[in-house]
């Protein structure tokens, strides 16, 4: 029998209005693995006005974070209990290894645990007046929020952003990326099993375009719409959602820069960059795909990236050993393997990697390409990275902003003063320091320039998904 996955909408798991499915297709095996309802705008009506029901009439925004928090944490419980579930519902449906996938069900708790404690335990402004008066602010809940999310990291960024917005009252309608589907039905059986209430996550499937994300988009009652993808996807958004003047978070697309000066330790530089761009086969919006290594140490560092970037087990998801999977889908792997036919054509050399079996792209390093290639300047989202020289620190940091995209960079050293002066230097949303993919959640995350719009995380969440209010009182009449 097939595996069927449908919306949740107003605590029922239901098939589409008009009984459209799609298949959800396992990248390694290339085939079918489960159907799910393919929605359209009758479906994604359906689920706002359940959201606005649950958030004007409901018990949700009114609970207080105390009961809030309790229910959340339950949540995050049977998240945890049922992690193989999810783990395996992302590799199935992205090609995730089940290893990385099970990491990424612990981080997507996580995720759960810490907004539903920090909206219990964040404090707001208190502002003495003169003449007797007192201001103080509160933040109350915006609405309905449509979160639409991403495929390379399902789960981890479904959570990422639903998280904040049930903790600080609001109600949501997801959309989870229509190549992986499943884990979002899960999340929202969960979610009724902890015992939120209906209408509270609902959970919407379809496309981007005349489907169900469109229709979110654009909805009149819809409060705030917040999206993870691709750059140009997040334009569209934004154009739609200025026709009902509803505020948009938009984190977008990336071309990470990674910088390894010559004082740096090499294993760690090594270890942390073949991390940044071959984890999750390259599939990371936050991917060192640009890495800018000081002449000095050059081909030191590249013959030991090149031999770490060969010893990645590539193969089956579900295999434990396996570290690297095949590409997300066949549409995106035929565009990333054909920026491999642009190597020889604008001048590089492959030093590793290329087309594997199915829909792999093994991990690929490229040497000898100048500042204009293409493989430089766009968005790959895969194992493909190249490697340039460079002889001093105004020059590395010349090139980590020579891009249109500003979400993240990457320097490797030993000198705590070229750290900060580095890290004040690069325009990006996120400097990472002898590390890759760490991360507090208390700190704003996001980008510049074409890499969006806004921050999330922390303080930074709670002032999207509320709306703060200014309270001035005579207190002396």
């Amino acid at each position: 029998m097939t595996t069927q996955f449908g919306h949740v909408i107003d605590g029922v798991e239901v098939g589409s209005v008009d009984g459209a499915a799609f298949d959800t297709v396992d990248p390694w095996t290339r085939q079918p693995w489960a159907r799910v309802a393919l929605g359209g705008r009758l479906d994604a009506d359906r689920a706002v006005a359940a959201a606005r029901r649950a958030f004007d009439e409901g018990p949700w925004p009114r609970l207080g974070f105390a009961e809030r928090g309790r229910l959340l944490h339950r949540l995050a419980d049977l998240m945890e209990e049922r992690r193989d579930e999810l783990a395996l519902a992302d590799s199935r449906d992205m090609g995730k290894p089940l290893a990385q996938a099970r990491h990424d069900v612990g981080r997507s708790a996580q995720n759960i645990r810490f907004f539903a404690d920090h909206a219990r335990l964040a404090t707001a402004d208190t502002l003495p007046m003169d003449s007797g008066h007192h201001a103080y602010t509160r933040y109350e809940a915006a609405g309905v929020v449509a979160a639409i999310a991403p495929w390379n990291f399902p789960l981890m960024l479904e959570t990422w952003k639903i998280a904040p917005a049930l903790a600080w009252g609001n109600t949501v309608v997801l959309k989870p990326a229509e190549d992986t589907p499943a884990s979002a039905t899960i999340l929202g059986r969960l979610a009724l099993e902890a015992g939120l209430p209906p209408g509270v996550l609902n959970i919407v499937h379809g496309y981007g375009p005349d489907s169900a994300g469109q229709a979110l988009t654009e909805h009149p009652d819809v409060d705030r719409i917040t999206f993870t993808g691709e750059s140009g996807t997040g334009k569209i958004i934004a154009r739609a959602a200025a026709g009902n003047l509803t505020p948009v978070s938009l984190e977008l697309g990336g071309k990470g820069a990674n910088l390894v000066f010559e004082d740096a330790d090499l294993a760690n530089a090594i270890s942390w960059s073949v991390e940044a761009i071959f984890r999750n086969a390259g599939q990371v919006c936050l991917a060192g795909s640009r890495l800018y290594v000081q002449r000095s140490i050059y081909e030191d560092f590249l013959a030991g990236f090149v031999d770490a970037a060969e010893a990645l087990r590539v193969g089956d998801p579900r295999d434990e050993a396996t570290q690297f999977g095949p590409l997300a889908s066949e549409e995106h792997y035929r565009k990333v393997a054909g920026y491999l036919d642009l190597i020889e054509q604008e001048g590089g050399k492959l030093r590793t990697g290329g087309l594997g079996d199915g829909w792999v792209v093994r991990p690929t390093v490229v040497t000898d390409l100048g500042a204009d290639s293409r493989l430089v300047r766009e968005e790959i989202f895969g194992p493909i990275v190249v490697v340039t020289p460079f002889d001093t620190e105004a020059e590395a940091v010349a090139l980590a902003n020579d891009t249109p995209y500003g979400l993240n960079a990457m320097l490797f050293t030993d000198n705590l003063h070229r750290a900060h002066r580095v890290s004040a230097a690069l325009d990006a949303g996120t400097v990472w320091v002898n590390c890759f993919f760490i991360r507090d959640l208390r700190a704003p995350f996001g980008g510049v320039g074409e890499s969006g719009i806004g921050r999330e995380g922390g303080n930074f969440s709670r002032e999207f998904f509320t709306e703060p209010k200014a309270v001035i009182m005579q207190v002396d009449a």
